[in-house]
């Protein structure tokens, strides 16, 4: 049974209506002190809670009422209901143990979407124990061909990610870059009722705010200077399936409210036309940024914080689950294979406990690329550790212009700090005090970057 909680006599019958006719026994109540008899009594299912019972408009009688039924029911999901004004207190109920919030006017498919997922959550079945849990396990039940490794930790993650595709939970994935947020959120839609429907990916670090409603909700002829043909936008072409927003720590704030509406409203505009369109999508979200700081900052909106990380998923570093390093070489090297047909190409056993130790900084991607070019510099069928170290010590820089930093993601901070200590010490001629100085170190925290990065120098010189 689903318990519905509203002063208002025609808000109860309006969702009464709708559940009974999507199939849920549903009972409403307009007060606080009904809903605990009836919490107390016949705990239901789940709770859609208003968040006002009083002339005072505050919520703080719904905020109180949420904490009396945490207390009784811990295990009851509830679902605030709030304006579009009220969403700072549906963000305060979130934090006191509610599940999601919608506004009022709702949007009656995206209000049941969001009560069969919470219901479907409720129902996970409990974790067994990691020990037990196996790759061949996790294969026979989900699909995750795309996904290499068998560290614990991985597994942990990819049992989570299959028991949450079947819903329509909004997914938010952390990591570092290269990680391999992609392939989760691809999991997740593979593994999905969505996956016969489309898999669309947007990098919103390159979306521009001026082009953020264009590039996301399309655009009619005509509705700017330069819009000489309709376009598109991402969220219609993702109609029915998932859309990805990846890099969305990197979205400016301007751009995060109108996300949120429509992520809020299941509805959207195209520019030029003013008709609004409704949308049944799967929201997976990725950062390589610590949100929860974003949002401290005041960079990040908490509404939108909250709307989108109903589960997270935290995707660990290479460096934590080194016993897959090797698993990724010979997949990568598998594919190499086919890709330059070379039948014989492996990786001796000596390279793949040398690559094992690497810090890889750049996690899987990393891993990836220093592979393919050592199969492809070093021309051997069989790769030793001397094909990798000649490569290790030889990624790609571009050079900047003075007073330009490189572009994102073409170097590392270890990269970048190598860089400019070599540029020092050719512009000091290699007096290691005199670039010290300039470098804001110490000698001997400069002597141990320059022993760190390889980097010659003469000790005589002061």
């Amino acid at each position: 049974m689903i318990l519905i909680i509203d002063d208002d006599l025609a808000v109860r019958t309006s969702l009464g209506l709708l559940l009974k006719q999507a199939g849920y026994a549903a009972k409403g109540v307009g007060t606080p002190e009904e809903a605990l008899r009836v919490v107390r009594d016949t705990p239901p299912q789940l709770m859609l809670m208003d968040m006002n019972y009083s002339l005072d408009t505050s919520g703080n009688d719904g905020l109180q009422l949420l904490a009396q039924v945490k207390q009784i029911a811990p295990q009851v999901p509830v679902i605030l209901i709030t304006g579009w004004g009220s969403i700072s207190l549906a963000v305060e109920g979130i934090k006191a143990g509610a599940a999601e919030f919608i506004t009022k006017p709702w949007n009656n498919d995206s209000l049941l979407q969001t009560i069969r997922t919470i219901l479907c959550l409720a129902e996970r079945p409990a974790e067994t124990d990691d020990s037990t849990l196996t790759r061949r396990q996790l294969d026979r039940q989900y699909n995750f061909r795309n996904i290499v490794g068998a560290d614990q930790q991985l597994l942990h993650i990819l049992r989570n990610v299959g028991q949450v595709a079947a819903t329509d939970a909004s997914v938010l994935i952390e990591g570092e870059s290269g990680t391999g947020k992609e392939l989760i959120a691809e999991a997740i839609h593979q593994n999905s009722h969505r996956r016969q429907q489309p898999f669309v990916k947007v990098n919103l670090g390159g979306i521009s705010a001026s082009l953020f409603e264009s590039e996301m909700f399309g655009h009619r002829r005509g509705a700017f200077t330069d819009a000489k043909a309709d376009r598109v936008g991402r969220f219609e072409l993702a109609n029915k399936g998932t859309i990805f927003l990846d890099e969305i720590g990197e979205l400016d704030l301007s751009s995060q409210v109108k996300l949120l509406r429509v992520l809020q409203d299941r509805t959207y505009e195209v520019l030029g036309d003013s008709r609004p369109r409704s949308l049944d999508i799967r929201v997976i979200c990725a950062t390589n940024r610590n949100l929860a700081e974003l949002v401290k900052e005041g960079r990040f909106r908490e509404d939108l914080f909250y709307r989108i990380n109903l589960i997270t998923v935290r995707l660990p570093a290479l460096r934590e689950r080194p016993d897959d390093i090797p698993l990724l070489v010979n997949h990568f090297v598998d594919n190499l294979r086919a890709t330059y047909n070379r039948p014989a190409l492996k990786v001796g056993t000596r390279a793949l406990h040398w690559l094992r130790e690497l810090p890889l900084s750049g996690n899987i991607r990393e891993l990836k690329n220093l592979v393919e070019r050592a199969v492809l510099v070093s021309g051997k069928d069989e790769l030793g550790p001397e094909d990798f170290q000649a490569q290790t010590h030889k990624a790609p820089v571009r050079a900047a212009e003075a007073g330009e930093l490189p572009p994102v993601g073409s170097m590392t901070l270890d990269e970048l700090e190598a860089a400019m200590i070599r540029r020092s010490m050719e512009f000091y001629d290699g007096n290691v005090s005199r670039v010290a100085k300039a470098l804001g170190l110490s000698r001997g925290a400069l002597y141990r970057r320059l022993e760190k990065y390889d980097i010659p120098f003469d000790s005589a010189q002061a």
